[in-house]
């Protein structure tokens, strides 16, 4: 069995692992890592040897820690990181590389039709009949997008919505609010297999998900890195936020995920404050006091014009794992219509925690 895993900001694990009689055998560590001394290698291959096959990830870089040498010096490269690799192989995990990506990249549509879209791309990657997909999104209207557990009337500003001409409404992903303006928020999502993510805990794939979004921004000079749970941050502040849903693929089979993020290219915050109720607590575990403060937008980082910075995403996400432009069917289309209509323009559902 092989599995890789991207160390989050550093670098590549490859382990080839069999099974026998339950526990793991001839286990092979490489990659491209730093590791001193040359020893090293060899007891992590040793920690490994004669391990029950259903160790947790936790377990494994426990044994990988209390057989390394003393002195040890491991760059780009974690304990953490090659249990991660090791389950990813005992699960048959896939690796990007192994997908035909699609992009899509439209022109301007509703809120409520990207959260429908959004679902049915995703249900369609679950059941195969469409491959692992970027979709760039282009907003027609402000908006702001409260994620599938919160209240409605905690995060909103009811009236300051209406002021503004902001709609609401709800996606089927978990987290905190969007405020979202066309000209001023940069949106994607991936539609992935789940397979993809085969083999990592859940915060460990929502690292894995945003790697190749890092060294996009890296490629435009800005040094930036995965928050845990959910945040993309520099220096300067947050530029990012991200959420993730698991679809569950025909007959209850293998499904999807869906890894949809916001970025703030630029951010009116004024009007933001005047939207949103962004509570001290929620400030203070930032290590803010200022809602402002936390969002450092890309247009002052960059330099470059919004659609500079997706143009050069795009050729990143292709130079690392190639990728063809595609469209949305006009099935898809037609049942993301119905969807938006029935389920996220509705009040019932956009309402359904009040």
């Amino acid at each position: 069995m092989h599995g890789e895993y991207k160390v989050p900001g550093g670098k590549l694990v490859v382990v080839d692992v069999e099974v026998e009689d339950g526990v793991l055998r001839h286990v092979r560590v490489a990659g491209d890592f730093f590791l001193e001394p040359d020893e090293a290698l060899d007891a992590v291959n040793g920690a490994l040897e004669g391990a029950p096959a259903g160790t947790d990830a936790a377990g494994l870089a426990a044994r990988i820690e209390a057989a390394l040498p003393s002195g040890t010096v491991m760059y780009g490269l974690t304990s953490e990181g090659i249990a991660i690799a090791v389950r990813r192989a005992l699960a048959h995990a896939t690796d990007w590389t192994d997908y035909d990506w699609q992009l899509v990249h439209e022109g301007p549509q509703d809120p409520a039709l990207h959260m429908a879209l959004d679902e049915v791309l995703t249900a369609e990657v679950a059941a195969g009949r469409r491959p692992p997909t970027l979709r760039v999104w282009e907003w027609a209207a402000p908006a702001v997008i409260i994620g599938s557990f919160q209240s409605l009337r905690n995060e909103v500003d009811a009236e300051g919505a209406r002021r503004h001409g902001i709609e609401v409404v709800r996606r089927i992903s978990g987290g905190g609010a969007m405020f979202v303006e066309p000209g001023n928020t940069i949106t994607y999502s991936l539609s992935v297999p789940e397979a993809l993510v085969q083999g990592l805990s859940f915060q460990d794939s929502y690292a894995y998900l945003d790697d190749w979004v890092l060294g996009a921004l890296g490629d435009m000079g800005i040094r930036a890195w995965y928050q845990p749970l959910n945040d993309i941050a520099t220096d300067q502040g947050k530029i990012a936020g991200a959420a993730q849903k698991r679809l569950v693929g025909p007959g209850g089979g293998p499904g999807a995920v869906l890894h949809h993020v916001t970025m703030a290219y630029d951010i009116d915050a004024d009007k933001m404050l005047d939207v949103l109720r962004i509570g001290r607590e929620k400030l203070s575990d930032k290590g803010t006091g200022s809602a402002k403060k936390r969002v450092d937008p890309l247009r002052r980082q960059t330099g470059l014009a919004r659609e500079a910075v997706i143009e050069r995403m795009i050729d990143s996400f292709g130079d690392r794992y190639g990728i063809t432009a595609g469209k949305v069917t006009e099935e898809e289309l037609s049942r993301a219509a119905e969807l938006a209509r029935e389920k996220f323009a509705s009040d019932a559902w956009t309402a359904r925690v009040p």
